[in-house]
């Protein structure tokens, strides 16, 4: 193969790659310039190749110039080459067959949109959470009040909840997606005495792994090419005095595990590129919807710094456990959602209300709501019954499988839940030939609340299980 069939295989290796990919010389000219690399900082490749690319760039801001100078590789290194631009880069010396330093090659990922989304979700919840504070201080009623239900379940979570409010400790809150983990966090710090300060939300799921310390942490000016000159204070830092809610906790990488742990047990922190701590009084309450012993047993999630969040524990309880808060939650969701849309609020029959609690709701409140508001929006009746239930919600029940509950007239509430949901485990015993695990899996479950049940309820399992 001679050098121009190479040149040309090499072009064409170099354009078929969706990454931006810059070769330069020992001068810092550009050798080659991909069609990424086009599209990502909108300069032809006829316009750059040949010259020197410190003419469309900033000097401090070239990756390659710094690691010609160094001649040490960079690899996965944020990196903000200009104002609009945010990218993954790797970089490496280029070498001949003598060890000669020849040049240098770099690889660009543009994450720009996704700093962006992360950016406008940072300041849409800081405004939220600055409204949602103002609007308690306007009130006279318990924060706690926001979570509605009357059901043992919810009613022990907030007592438990209001005494953690009253103390400094660490809280993590277990529960499945939609149960309103959040909602109770703001009603332990709205309770607090940090109520005055700050309530700093962070959903971990929602941070790129390479900007969690700089989200976190902060960092002081010149940590890192295109840092903001004034440096920036991170997330913990903005909480000093208030409270710090580490939503979905179970996806923070490990690295950064070590070292919230160290801001909790020392009350400090170091910024990125900074090497004076700063002490910090921070509450922290985390949340998840994963089971961290779990993740503690498989070597993800680090046992002291779970052993440290886990002082005191709330579990809030799925919407299949508190059925008998049903009539009030849609009670709730018709108000609002009729005031919103300015709509006549719409009532549910007996029938409409009783097809709800044959639901599972996967979803919990949030999804409960959710079809709430699909009801208020599409009913063109004043009365909402079964049949626009089942079809508003899809949360009708085989009748060949379950049957309905016939209740005495003097009945209550609770105890049509209780028949409902003793009928539901002796079936699901039934079609798992009294295996525990696979009739606990079924139901969407723990095996500990299957046990409890079956001692509620007094189903003696005969099977080998």
């Amino acid at each position: 193969m001679n050098d121009k069939h190479a040149r040309s295989f090499l072009q064409a290796i170099l354009n078929t790659d969706t990454d931006a990919i810059t070769i330069v010389d020992d001068q810092c000219h550009v050798l080659f310039w991909n069609k990424a690399a086009e599209e990502t900082y909108n300069i032809p490749a006829s316009t750059i190749v040949g010259q020197p690319i410190s003419a469309f760039f900033k000097e401090d801001h070239l990756m390659v110039s710094t690691v010609l100078k160094s001649e040490q590789p960079v690899t996965n290194m944020y990196h903000h080459p200009r104002e609009d631009k945010h990218v993954f880069v790797n970089c490496s010396p280029i070498y001949d067959d003598q060890h000669q330093l020849v040049g240098a090659v770099s690889i660009e990922q543009d994450i720009t949109h996704i700093v962006k989304l992360n950016e406008q979700l940072s300041t849409t919840s800081h405004q939220l959470n600055e409204l949602k504070h103002k609007v308690y201080l306007q009130q006279l009623e318990s924060p706690f009040s926001k979570i509605k239900g009357k059901s043992k379940a919810i009613q022990d979570v907030i007592q438990l909840a209001s005494k953690a409010a009253k103390t400094p400790a660490t809280v993590l809150i277990l529960g499945e997606s939609g149960t309103g983990k959040e909602l109770c966090a703001q009603a332990i710090h709205e309770t607090s005495p940090r109520h005055e300060s700050a309530f700093v939300a962070v959903n971990c799921g929602a941070i790129p792994h390479a900007l969690f310390e700089s989200e976190l942490f902060g960092y002081e000016r010149g940590a890192f090419t295109g840092a903001m000159k004034e440096g920036k204070i991170g997330k913990i830092e903005g909480a000093n005095g208030g409270t710090l809610f580490l939503d979905e906790i179970g996806e923070l990488p490990l690295d950064m595990q070590v070292k919230l742990l160290r801001v909790l047990q020392d009350g400090e922190l170091i910024r990125v590129g900074g090497t004076t701590s700063k002490k910090i009084n921070v509450r922290v309450i985390a949340a998840t919807n994963r089971h961290l012993e779990d993740m503690v047993r498989q070597g993800t999630f680090r046992s002291d710094l779970f052993y440290r969040l886990n002082v005191i524990q709330i579990t809030m309880p799925p919407l299949r456990d508190r059925l008998e808060d049903i009539p009030e939650l849609v009670q709730v969701f018709l108000n609002e959602f009729a005031n919103q849309y300015q709509m006549t609020v719409p009532a549910f029959t007996p029938e409409a209300l009783q097809a709800l609690l044959y639901y599972q709701w996967p979803g919990n409140v949030r999804e409960l709501r959710n079809a709430i508001e699909r009801a208020v929006i599409l009913s063109e009746e004043a009365t909402i019954d079964e049949h626009e239930v089942m079809s508003f919600f899809r949360t009708t029940i085989d009748p060949e499988e379950h049957h309905p509950i016939i209740l005495e007239k003097d009945s209550s509430l609770i105890s049509e839940k209780m028949a409902l949901e003793k009928r539901h485990i002796e079936s699901a015993l039934k079609k798992n030939k009294g295996n525990k695990s696979a009739t606990a899996r079924e139901l969407g479950i723990s095996r500990v609340s299957l046990y409890k049940k079956l001692k509620q309820y007094q189903l003696i399992i005969t099977e080998r299980l």
